[in-house]
């Protein structure tokens, strides 16, 4: 009878078997992830060896017992605080009676050696810090961002694990690593993430990993398109970017989108420029989703009310000069006494089409004409350009240069320091 694709298998795995050291590479370990939830699990050792085994079992809602004489002031905390039992003497037999796992850590060898043979007697996987090679079981190196987990193994080298775990976590941080979920889901949710003033790299690290993980994308105009661009082919990306007097989505369906997609099972990311509430309706947003029985999740946003002025080095507050300012929608219908007589900085967001109006407004309210003004358009984008002037002349000098959104304007004497 010929010999099966599987008897050739198995050959080449027992070749592999013989040919190798059992107590060597991690090739020949077997990878696996413990729910320990109220299980015992048993500690031997009390200072910060033991202390650092003992804090991840804590997280991980095990029934922990420390066995030591004395405690280091980590592991006392954990006790303190009803984590873990501690029985205040030195080790002997029987305290493994019932667990399922056993970390031994005293920094004694021979005591080290008692614990991991009785627990190869009574079958319980054994992790020991002073000599990997005489344990049953390892911990890994690990990198957990929200749900995601990766255990790492540096072939018996903790700091090359430690160097890999690293890597992965800011690669999963950042959104390198994939985190989308590819099963269906039970139920949706919704992530509000302010996307800054546009550049990609001014994005949170939050931000990130919600789009990482998204499968339905709500974006605006003002959002950083090229990480939509980024994200793959089978995420559902919704456009409803508004321009000036252009609202081709109005807000109440864009509320019914985010609704509708979580209800589906989706985790819905709503991308926003700057941040999602600073005059960005991300509170209507929030609330809607809140009525309808929706998580939602709100990451905030780097507000172009300030990075964009920052791009030409222009603070908006600044020792000597002023100690606060005043963030405006630059819209009708403001209280203009009260905005001439700050002693602050003006910052006016969405305004440009209406800035001879507001340079009216605010002179006629009694602020200076000659207070220093400036445009900033298209803050970290292709066209940024700065435009200053006066208070009397700023409209006319935006004019002249064709200013047009998205622009963020400001009054104030910090704009004597513009770099650029």
């Amino acid at each position: 009878m010929g010999r099966t694709h599987q008897d050739r298998v198995w050959d080449k795995y027992l070749v592999h078997r013989s040919s190798g050291d059992r107590n060597g590479t991690d090739h020949q370990k077997y990878a696996l992830l413990l729910d320990l939830t109220g299980r015992r699990v048993v500690v031997v050792g009390g200072g910060p060896v033991a202390a650092r085994k003992a804090s991840p079992l804590v997280d991980a809602g095990a029934d922990l017992v420390v066995v030591a004489p004395a405690l280091c002031e980590p592991l006392a905390e954990l006790v303190a605080d009803g984590h873990a039992r501690w029985e205040p003497r030195q080790y002997r037999p029987g305290d493994l009676d019932g667990a399922w796992l056993v970390h031994t850590a005293t920094g004694e060898r021979d005591v080290d050696s008692i614990v991991a043979d009785e627990a190869e007697t009574a079958r319980i996987w054994c992790v020991r810090a002073d000599d990997a090679g005489a344990a049953s079981a390892w911990t890994p190196a690990v990198a957990r961002v929200g749900d995601v987990l990766v255990a790492v193994s540096g072939g018996g080298d903790p700091g090359r694990a430690k160097a890999l775990r690293n890597a992965v976590q800011t690669a999963l941080e950042t959104g390198d690593l994939p985190l989308r979920h590819l099963r269906p889901r039970r139920s949706g949710c919704v992530s509000l993430v302010g996307g800054g003033p546009g550049d990609a790299g001014m994005i949170t690290t939050r931000g990130r990993q919600l789009l990482a993980a998204a499968d339905v994308v709500v974006f605006d105009r003002l959002a950083p398109h090229s990480l939509i661009d980024e994200l793959d082919d089978d995420v559902v990306t919704v456009d409803v970017g508004k321009t000036p007097g252009n609202h081709p989505v109005p807000q109440d369906e864009i509320n019914r989108l985010l609704i509708e997609h979580a209800e589906s099972g989706a985790h819905v990311v709503r991308l926003k420029g700057g941040d999602p509430f600073v005059l960005g309706r991300g509170g209507e947003e929030a609330r809607a989703c809140h009525d309808a029985g929706i998580p939602v999740e709100v990451v905030p946003g780097v507000t172009s009310a300030v990075s964009v002025p920052a791009a030409f080095g222009i603070p908006v507050t600044h020792r000597g000069i002023c100690k606060q300012f005043t963030v405006v929608s630059g819209h009708e219908g403001l209280d203009w006494p009260s905005l001439a007589s700050s002693q602050g900085t003006l910052v006016f967001l969405m305004g440009v089409s209406l800035l001879a109006d507001t340079a009216t407004h605010l002179i006629a309210a009694g602020m200076d004409p000659s207070t220093p003004a400036a445009v900033i358009e298209d803050g970290y984008g292709p066209r940024q350009r700065l435009t200053t002037g006066t208070l009397d002349d700023i409209a006319d000098r935006a004019a002249a240069v064709g200013a047009k959104p998205p622009a963020v304007i400001v009054v104030g004497d910090v704009v004597t320091l513009a770099s650029g």
